[in-house]
């Protein structure tokens, strides 16, 4: 059903567009206030635990999605499915990574991250076309029974998931003294936070401006609805590709700042010439794709293990946070052809 909730909402449960806009984003909002919550829940008592919350609110979201009706139904689907996202994010990758620790494959974290990001875009296409094909032959109805039964697929998947010891150091083997630990003295932490945010926001900086450029190009004169699926297909897949590529790549500070840079002159060729406007989209998501794995491997590698999911749901946070404003902003930027 990705794609289709705006048109389930206001063609067939005849919630105004003004409405759905506002509670979606507040969803939104909510999702960037309890991630870092959610991610303390998951150091405290389990990523495998976080996982399995999670899963179990976005089968009841994709329920009340469904079944509902009218503003509070919408109202109460959006907040169990940023509950549920918010459960998940920060513990699956930290799961990963302590897994890959405790069977000694460390370097193979940044190799399955990259993997399954590729692999979650290219899905993430297929099902949004399949979708539209269910919709069209069978209805909605179909399309929520197979998009729900794939929320309980993945709650089974979760359950069966097995959380890995504890590390007895508290520091990852290859790096040492971990960045990030909140049981550090204050004046540690003075230090550690400045460090941390260079890692994290270069690829925020990166989301929110792929992000805004592409819903630019979707509400210009350009945009027709075959130009727009086009455009965020291949979009889709430039991540999956870059995500590819960062399995060979460094996964350090550096990179990240490299990547920024590139990212910021595209924009910038972008808005001097808009005639190479789209390829600045797909260019975007591209780096976008290398350095969201990039970030993943580095923030679990500098951090202690008790803060794994909180260090990860942190950059989530700022990720969506700077993705508001770049949309706040790109929403009243004028539009030309």
């Amino acid at each position: 059903m990705h794609g289709l909730y705006l048109l389930w909402w206001v063609q067939e449960r005849h919630v105004s567009p003004a409405a759905v806009a506002a509670i979606l984003a507040a969803g939104d909002l909510a999702l960037t206030a309890v991630e870092v919550p959610t991610g303390w829940l998951a150091d405290r008592y389990g990523h495998r635990v976080s996982l399995i919350a999670g899963s179990a609110l976005q089968v009841a979201g994709m329920l009340c999605c469904w079944l509902a009706s009218g503003i509070p139904g919408l109202l109460s689907a959006s907040v169990l499915i940023a509950f549920g996202d918010a459960f998940r994010s920060g513990a699956d990758q930290a799961l990963l990574y302590r897994s890959c620790l405790a069977l000694n494959r460390e370097t193979d974290f940044q190799i399955i991250e990259a993997r399954t990001r590729a692999a979650t875009h290219v899905a993430l296409v297929a099902l949004l076309l399949l979708g539209g094909v269910i919709v069209r032959v069978w209805g909605f109805a179909a399309a929520w029974i197979v998009e729900t039964g794939l929320s309980v697929l993945g709650l089974i998947i979760a359950g069966a998931m097995i959380e890995p010891p504890a590390e007895t150091t508290g520091d990852s083997p290859t790096i040492g003294t971990p960045l990030v630990d909140v049981s550090n003295p204050p004046k540690q932490l003075t230090t550690a936070i400045p460090k941390f945010a260079v890692l994290i926001i270069p690829a925020a900086w990166l989301g929110g401006v792929a992000g805004a450029a592409s819903f630019a190009a979707q509400t210009s004169e350009w945009a027709t609805a075959e130009r727009t699926t086009r455009l965020v297909a291949i979009a889709t897949l430039a991540e999956a590709g870059g995500a590819l590529l960062a399995r060979r790549l460094s996964a350090d500070v550096r990179s990240q700042l490299v990547l920024a840079g590139v990212g910021t002159a595209m924009l910038l060729i972008a808005v001097l010439q808009p005639s190479a406007f789209l390829a600045a989209v797909v260019g975007l998501s591209f780096l976008l794709g290398i350095a969201e794995p990039l970030r993943a491997t580095a923030i679990q590698r500098l951090t202690a293990d008790h803060v794994r999911a909180r260090a990860a749901s942190l950059a989530s946070a700022c990720d969506k946070a700077v993705a508001t404003i770049a949309l706040l902003v790109a929403g009243v930027l004028p539009r030309r052809q």
